[in-house]
């Protein structure tokens, strides 16, 4: 118990004691660049000034304040147009009317340590009053700065604890959305997700899939070029390399400049803050490397510093992203007279001068600006100053309840959280017609004007505008620019290409290179029936079944339809040999009738003669209905045409043989054999051995007939259309049946080739079975083996050949002795020395 009284009462002594100390500063005050008091403050944090200059810090003496020199136009501009809206806010009778703000400006020297100083300087007053106590709280109401993002960063994490608003006017990176590490800083500039995401767009669009990426090693730029690097990567844009260096690393920089060099990509991605923009330029142009297309930032596009005759060489035709422009009304003429009369703190007029300008040493250099305004129209980020100053004189307003006529409410205390909070519910628009607020990140809507440097005839070098992006519109309505008003890298009008393989054109497919990005490949033809109808495919598309690849390999179209046709060579060559066969028929048809009356015709069974003339002609005929397209009635026909008609042709040379054999057995005594196969025998026989073929092929027709088939498995680029067997049972049953009274006639005449006869028929008989066994015979093989329309011509081939041979076998040596040999064609020499009737 004693022990806790004991440490109650000591902590009470020790917070009482810190209670009453005073607040005093250990070093020389930091002073603010412009000042001016009010009821309420504003401060102002910008980069006057680029170069700093450090102290001794040998530590034997006290050290003396950080120098800045050489004036940075841009931002001086930026504190002019602070001054100039807190100003015209001080004016208006509608915001704020009864209520004046001030302001606190502090330069920030472009470098980290000074901005810190200078922060440290904004968070505290400059000078403690006797008895002046630490009560932990700020004048400061908001702070606008700063321009870097690294910068705000080093600004919001120092002012986070406090929850002083801050408002940056160009601070645009995407880690600043983050509002649980960052939930007090806004911006009137959108965050460079949407710059990041435009630059993808902008490669995509301009069909460029090669390119290379530099970027500064600080906020701004390793947020943003991540950014781009991953929405690039989903655009099927490939990086060739991806680089950083800083400002005071010239080590990395020579390697950055090696890498360019090396390099096979003609696009760079700059996505670098404005002093290492400089610094790679002076390098780029020093070494001679030009012909690359610089695609660039807001930080670096429009800035007229880096416009040197010899940097136009490195950076002409560059294309890029620059921030809105627009122009602030009055405020070209307020810097001209008015700023120095009443807002600068070393002017010649008398009772201006400010109480923290104890050296106007420091303000020299700005002095020289003094009646310059030129550059004002370029000023591109001084509307986004404009708009924080409103943003937080309307969040003020909110929270002082200020009606137009009945001013503000008077004695209120505003804390910083609460102005944090009035933020973002303000919802106005500006004179220029533009519209502030602040989405949930703290930023505002992303629009971009599209800068290309162009020279003009003069040699002047402008920033044209060519083109806008505009987050706020429609994902398709976003992006336009105008390709025809671009004047490229090196002032070429024809877009320069940066690929690393060239397009893959229709009719290949890309295969990816071993160990490189997606977009180094070769291109691979498109293998057998597939195609590719689109640049840079990556697979080739199958045909369906019944198509296959044009030559290109870029569309499929129907396969070739493949048949035996009349109008082809080998149609017209079958045709002429079956037309051929029929007119020698006809011929030998003509010349036995006209002699029918002679003895070697009427020896010869004239009437059988006839009917295998006429048999012969049908089969001469039937390989006819082979040339065609088959159809379901061309494909019953020709089999069972081709079928009958032989076998009506073997029957009738059958009935020929056994007349012989009959002959030779009625010469012997006693023998009355030819009553049992006379005429009506003989044409009986016939019918009956063609009759058997008709039902097997009525058979074969009724079970499963022939039909016409697409047959695919011959050729891959062609169909061949062809008469399907249906049942195989069925043809060969036709084939086997022709085939079995062949042999039949052909043994029967084999036995009669010795019957003694002048003319002995039998012998010819046996040698026209000969061939036609021996032409069927070879015909199986190679009907199997021919593909296509070749089996087809071998089917007819084969019937040709067969039919030439009875022809020719049988009635060729009858046709020479009537035409040639007439004087043996007597009775006499027919019946020699044996007297016998065929008849």
């Amino acid at each position: 118990m004693f022990i806790f009284l004991y440490t109650f009462l000591l902590f009470h002594q020790l917070h009482t004691k810190a209670g009453n100390t005073l607040c005093r500063i250990m070093g020389d005050p930091q002073y603010p660049l412009f000042s001016k008091d009010g009821d309420l403050t504003i401060g102002g944090l910008f980069p006057v000034h680029s170069i700093e200059t450090l102290p001794s810090f040998d530590f034997t003496q006290k050290p003396q304040l950080i120098s800045c020199s050489s004036v940075y136009l841009r931002d001086f501009r930026l504190a002019q147009i602070m001054i100039f809206a807190i100003e015209e806010i001080n004016r208006s009778g509608s915001l704020l009317p009864n209520v004046s703000i001030g302001y606190r400006i502090y330069d920030s020297c472009g470098s980290r340590l000074s901005t810190m100083s200078a922060t440290m300087g904004l968070m505290n007053s400059q000078e403690f009053g006797a008895g002046y106590r630490c009560n932990g709280q700020s004048t400061l109401h908001a702070i606008i700065g700063e321009s870097e993002s690294t910068a705000t960063v080093i600004l919001s994490r120092t002012t986070g604890p406090f929850k002083i608003p801050v408002i940056s006017h160009s601070a645009s990176c995407e880690c600043l959305s983050n509002r649980k590490d960052y939930p007090s800083v806004f911006r009137t500039m959108a965050s460079d997700y949407h710059q990041s995401r435009a630059l993808a767009s902008i490669v995509k669009d301009l069909g460029w899939s090669w390119v290379g990426a530099v970027n500064s090693d600080n906020e701004y730029g390793n947020y943003g070029m991540t950014i781009f690097l991953k929405i690039a990567q989903e655009m099927g844009i490939c990086v060739e390399y991806s680089i950083k260096f800083y400002r005071t690393e010239p080590e990395k920089l020579k390697k950055v400049i090696d890498t360019i060099k090396k390099s096979t990509a003609k696009v760079i991605i700059a996505f670098i803050s404005l002093p290492e923009m400089g610094l790679l330029t002076d390098q780029l142009s020093i070494q001679n490397i030009t012909g690359f297309q610089m695609i660039g930032v807001k930080s670096w596009i429009t800035v007229k510093s880096l416009i040197t005759p010899n940097s136009y060489r490195v950076l002409g035709g560059s294309l890029g992203f620059a921030v809105k422009k627009i122009n602030v009304e009055g405020f070209a003429d307020y810097i001209l007279k008015e700023f120095w009369n009443t807002a600068f703190p070393c002017s010649q007029t008398e009772g201006n001068f400010s109480q923290y300008a104890l050296s106007c040493s420091r303000y020299e250099e700005l002095l020289l600006l003094k009646n310059y305004n030129e550059d004002v129209p370029e000023q591109r980020y001084a509307s986004y100053v404009y708009k924080a100053v409103y943003a937080v004189a309307h969040s003020l307003h909110i929270l002082l309840k200020c009606k137009e006529k009945e001013g503000c409410e008077k004695g209120l205390t505003i804390q910083p959280q609460q102005i944090v909070e009035a933020l973002k519910q303000v919802n106005f628009t500006i004179k220029m017609g533009d519209r502030v607020w602040f989405d949930s990140t703290g930023g505002a809507e992303a629009q971009y004007d599209i800068i290309n440097w162009q020279q003009d005839s003069d040699g002047s070098i402008q920033f044209k505008s060519v083109g806008y992006y505009d987050a706020s519109l429609p994902p398709h309505q976003r992006f336009v620019f105008n390709t025809e008003n671009i004047i490229w890298a090196g002032g070429q009008l024809e877009k320069p290409r940066s690929l690393c393989s060239e397009s893959c054109p229709p009719g290949t497919r890309k295969a990816a290179q071993k160990g490189r990005p997606v977009c180094c490949y070769d291109c691979i033809p498109c293998a057998e029936g597939e195609i590719s109808n689109e640049t840079d495919s990556n697979n080739c598309k199958q045909c369906p079944r019944e198509y296959w690849p044009n030559a290109e390999k870029n569309k499929c179209v129907l396969k070739a339809i493949e048949y035996l046709l009349f109008t082809e060579v080998m149609g017209i060559v079958l045709v002429f040999f079956s037309l051929f066969g029929v007119g020698l028929t006809a011929l030998v048809a003509i010349l036995f009738y006209r002699k029918k009356n002679t003895p070697i015709i009427k020896a010869n069974n004239s009437e059988l003669s006839f009917l295998l003339l006429f048999s012969l002609t049908l089969c001469f005929l039937c390989s006819l209905t082979f040339i065609c397209r088959p159809t379901e009635w061309s494909c019953m026909l020709r089999h069972t045409a081709f079928g009958i008609t032989f076998v009506l042709c073997i029957s009738c040379i059958l009935g020929k043989t056994i007349v012989v054999l009959m002959a030779f057995k009625a010469t012997l005594p006693g023998s009355n054999v030819m009553k049992w196969f006379g005429p009506k025998q003989q044409r009986l026989s016939v019918l009956v051995f063609t009759l058997v073929q008709v039902l097997i092929c009525v058979l074969w027709l009724t079970i499963s007939p022939p039909f016409p088939h697409k047959n695919m498995k011959y050729y891959k680029e062609k169909v061949i259309l062809e008469c399907s067997l249906g049942s195989t049972i069925g043809f060969w049953a036709v084939l086997g049946y022709i085939g079995l009274l062949a042999v039949f006639c052909f043994i029967l005449a084999f036995l009669a080739r010795t019957l003694p006869d002048n003319f002995n028929e039998a012998k010819f008989i046996t040698f026209s079975m000969l061939i036609f066994c021996a032409v069927w015979i070879t015909f199986i093989p190679a009907y199997v083996s021919s593909p296509g329309k070749f089996t087809v011509a071998v089917e007819i081939f084969a019937i040709l050949a067969s039919s030439f041979g009875l022809l020719f076998c049988i009635f060729a040596p009858k046709c020479y002795i009537i035409l040639f040999k007439p004087e043996e064609n007597s009775k006499q020499n027919m019946m020699g020395k044996t007297t016998y009737n065929y008849c």
